[in-house]
């Protein structure tokens, strides 16, 4: 039956219209996989109890011709996605054993749709992070290996139990969200697929809040064709999320397979970065010539305030941060650590709650709010991000998406990073422009580096024009013809 794990989604559920096997034999299959595969740590609860009994509901309701458009296909939910009577703790001790009484609205149209859950995936503390290590439950451990080593490494952050989980066949799709690159940058390093739509596309409610103007909820998947159907079931309109936008949802996978003939593509020079590694560069060219013989035009352009882009998200996201997390204080739910008096107690619960990382980021967004710093700085990030915005509105003027590399690497070692965090913030130096702008954006596997580990391209769209990232994506994936996967060592 394992063989049934290596199928895609869009494969999984034709076999199960065509009765080749059942809801409930192809969730065995995978609770057995995420079973075997526990030194991985992708995982911080498994379900398997209620993904089989989902699993029975799905067979009932397809004998009955009652089949959704999800039906029967086990999927993983990244750990900041609130469950209804299952475990939600965004990767923090802070949240303790907290059990929401609610769902999440994207986890909800999962299951309208008849997915399966096979349990939480592990991430990066309240999403703070690009390795996954910053996880109360320790890191997650990338299933690729370079050739020849058994160093441990990253699958990227923050959802790196997301994006690990597919690569290794252990779910059919997985949800994640993406505040800086947390969708992008994972995918890029597990040789998977993960699109960030446009902010306000899927709602936030029901998702434990990191930065709300920038967090964004997206699937990761095997395939492109995979991404579109799940990001289909995921996207709505709902009343709850103020930034909601009320617009029908596209049929994504209906893009899929369309002509890119006569697209224009933009290329912005300022995403050359100096000491850009040569095979990201040669990808990036890679990319650009199969686009061309696609039938694309390539237009290189400009995107001048990029360069203030990092500093302008390390201000805006720790900002929106520390007033998100302010709720966190042992009162009403998770951890509580009592003290000699009421600060006592919420300083004990906080400083035992929270990560290093956390903190470093609530410090700096309480710094940046603080009477005299405030202009100095938030203002003036603000200001940064409406010419980010607009840079990408001239762009679009003339070309129809853009194409860059998704990372500045392939995955890199556990810990290799840890002691530097400006180093690991800049993974995020070609995604972060994206969430300013609140555009859509997709990582897609291009080829390997000289390690064997994969490399990512990024596609760029205009807002809410998904449609032409998955007809490009789909072209590219075509024309990469990515086939690699991670050998089983685990």
């Amino acid at each position: 039956m394992s063989a049934l794990t290596k199928l895609t989604l869009k494969a999984a559920l034709e076999g199960l219209d065509t009765k080749a096997f059942s809801a409930l034999e192809l969730t065995q299959a995978h609770v057995e996989a995420v079973e075997a595969a526990r030194p991985l740590n992708a995982y911080v609860l498994e379900t398997p109890d209620k993904a089989l009994d989902m699993a029975r509901d799905s067979d009932a309701r397809r004998a009955k011709g009652e089949a959704g458009p999800l039906d029967g296909a086990p999927l993983g939910i990244k750990d900041l996605f609130c469950t209804e009577g299952v475990r939600s703790t965004a990767g923090s001790r802070i949240l303790g054993n907290f059990v929401p009484t609610y769902e999440s609205t994207v986890t909800s149209h999962l299951w309208r749709d008849g997915a399966v859950m096979l349990g939480k995936l592990n991430m990066d503390e309240f999403a703070m992070g690009s390795s996954n290590e910053s996880s109360a439950f320790g890191p997650v451990i990338n299933p690729w290996r370079r050739a020849g080593s058994d160093t441990k490494l990253t699958p990227g952050g923050s959802s790196g139990g997301s994006a690990a989980a597919v690569a290794a066949d252990l779910c059919l799709g997985a949800t994640a969200t993406d505040t800086g690159g947390s969708i992008r940058q994972p995918a890029a390093f597990t040789g998977t697929v993960g699109i960030k739509p446009t902010y306000g596309l899927c709602s936030r409610w029901g998702v434990v809040a990191f930065a709300s103007s920038l967090d964004q909820a997206g699937p990761i998947a095997k395939t492109v064709e995979d991404a579109a159907i799940l990001l289909k079931s995921m996207a709505g309109y709902d009343p709850k999320d103020s930034t909601s936008l009320n617009i029908a949802t596209p049929d994504y996978p209906a893009f899929i397979g369309k002509s890119v003939k006569g697209l224009r593509i933009g290329i912005p020079r300022e995403y050359r970065a100096d000491g850009m590694p040569a095979e990201i560069d040669a990808l990036w060219e890679q990319g650009v010539a199969w686009l061309k013989d696609a039938g694309c035009e390539i237009v290189e352009i400009s995107l001048p305030h990029t360069k203030y882009a990092l500093p302008a998200y390390y201000i805006i996201a720790p900002a929106e941060a520390s007033s998100n997390l302010a709720r966190y204080d042992g009162m009403r739910y998770g951890l509580r650590v009592d003290g000699a008096n009421l600060t006592e107690t919420y300083e004990n619960t906080r400083a035992a709650g929270f990560g290093d990382e956390v903190k470093r980021r609530i410090l700096i967004g309480t710094y940046v709010l603080s009477a005299g710093y405030y202009d100095a700085y938030y203002l003036r990030a603000l200001k940064v991000r409406r010419r980010i915005a607009e840079d990408f509105e001239q762009a679009f003027g003339k070309v129809d998406a853009i194409l860059t590399p998704t990372a500045p690497s392939a995955a890199f070692g556990l810990g290799e990073n840890a002691d530097d965090p400006v180093a690991m913030y800049l993974n995020d130096i070609f995604t972060v422009t994206v969430n300013l702008a609140g555009l859509p954006g997709m990582s897609l596997p291009a080829g390997l580096d000289a390690q064997g580990l994969p490399l990512g391209l990024q596609l760029i769209g205009r807002a809410l024009d998904e449609g032409t990232l998955f007809s490009l994506g789909g072209a590219l994936e075509k024309a990469a013809n990515f086939k690699a996967a991670p050998g089983r060592w685990w």
